[in-house]
């Protein structure tokens, strides 16, 4: 089954794809903008990097234990690790150029700023009583990155740059942001295609979804839609995807992938005039629709699926008492490199972010082996703390 590294290997195959037929469909455009297949594939394996352990569960965790000191949230996250932590360069991260940094900014505002206070709840409670659906944190950057954010959008007109970082705000959500760049929607589009497609199969091959669900509610409903060829294959692709042969749910599963690849356009957007922001890569109204269904259909039997949602749960819980106890004595039970960023940090008040961003870099297995080190009783010997 897939695994958040091979959904960034299969982002990134899907969108030099996409690179590949957007190259031969608008070629004159396409070199305008310069348009390049390895610089996607870049974008696409590092989209998720910033994501903590345990998926959503501990990205929930992370912006609760963090929602007064800046929140947190795992786009915001990949945009820290490559500008900042990653330790490629003593003080810029991995170094990468103005341009990948754009491609990587998904929602391009402020976390404190798309936060609506009307939704964040007052009550302060125990940790196992922190209902995820409330603490979804606004997708955005952290306020402390803000000199990076400026220095990566330096080059814009100021107007440009205040389009650029527009959001919509309605009652009882928090504010979206409107705009990427053009190397950000086709990785965008990489990313959905690969979640709507491949974890479908994963959910079949795992007997999650049965033929007569599938039927039910994605066929039917792409039938009614009328995508050009979509609709007209999708019972003989259904009967293939549950067929007893790998052979046959892998081609069905490459006519959807294809299906949807060259089914992309680019777009102009006049509001805007420097050339990647001004062009998108956009799938038709149709065909954006029907993506929508099959990820829709994937997070209703897949994602929230109560075995799922426990192991979020228990991943989300792991996620809460580690960050309580690093807190509670950071110059104590933090590693060394780590404390001494903190005490830095903490000079400015933000020593906190630091403990997040600890946190956040840690595998699934990490973090519930220095969980079980930490609070089981009879494990985590000095040798098994050496060994973490």
């Amino acid at each position: 089954y897939r695994t958040r590294l091979t959904h960034s290997l299969e982002a990134a195959q899907i969108g030099t794809g996409i690179t590949a037929q957007l190259q031969g469909k608008f070629p004159r455009l396409t070199e305008y903008v310069s348009l390049d297949p390895y610089l996607i594939e870049t974008l696409c394996l590092a989209h998720d990097i910033g994501h903590p352990p345990f998926g959503h569960g501990g990205e929930i965790a992370l912006h609760y234990m963090m929602h007064q000191h800046g929140g947190f949230e795992g786009n915001g996250q990949t945009f820290r690790i490559v500008t900042r932590l990653e330790p490629y360069t003593a003080e810029h991260g991995m170094n990468l150029s103005r341009r990948s940094v754009l491609g990587l900014v998904k929602y391009p505002n402020f976390i404190d700023t798309l936060t609506n206070q009307d939704i964040v709840p007052a009550d302060e409670l125990r940790m196992r009583q922190v209902k995820a659906e409330n603490w979804h944190p606004p997708k955005g950057l952290f306020r402390c990155d803000e000199n990076l954010f400026d220095w990566l959008l330096d080059p814009l007109k100021p107007e440009e740059r205040d389009a650029f970082m527009a959001f919509n705000q309605s009652a009882g959500k928090h504010g979206k942001t409107s705009h990427k760049s053009f190397d950000c929607s086709v990785m965008e589009l990489a990313d959905d295609i690969a979640y709507g497609i491949h974890d479908l199969e994963d959910a079949i091959v795992m007997g999650m979804v049965k033929r007569a669900e599938f039927s039910e509610e994605l066929e039917k409903p792409l039938i009614e839609l009328k995508v050009p060829w979509l609709s007209d294959a999708i019972s003989k692709l259904g009967d293939r995807l549950f067929s007893i042969e790998q052979f046959e749910r892998k081609n069905a599963i490459g006519a959807l992938v294809n299906c949807f690849i060259t089914a992309i356009r680019i777009e102009e957007n006049p509001q805007f005039t420097h050339p990647l922001l001004c062009y998108q890569a956009v799938l038709p109204h149709h065909h954006s629709e029907a993506l929508a269904l099959f990820k829709q259909f994937v997070y209703r039997k897949v994602i929230r699926k109560p075995e799922v949602q426990l192991l979020e749960y228990k991943g989300q819980q792991v996620v809460m008492e580690l960050f309580e106890a690093f807190s509670s004595d950071p110059t104590r039970l933090l590693p060394e490199n780590t404390r001494s960023r903190w005490l830095q940090a903490e000079e400015q008040g933000n020593g906190h972010r630091v403990i997040a961003d600890y946190i956040s870099g840690m595998t699934d297995e990490f973090a519930a082996r220095l969980y079980s080190n930490m609070f089981v009783p009879k494990r985590g010997g000095v040798l098994d703390t050496l060994s973490l």
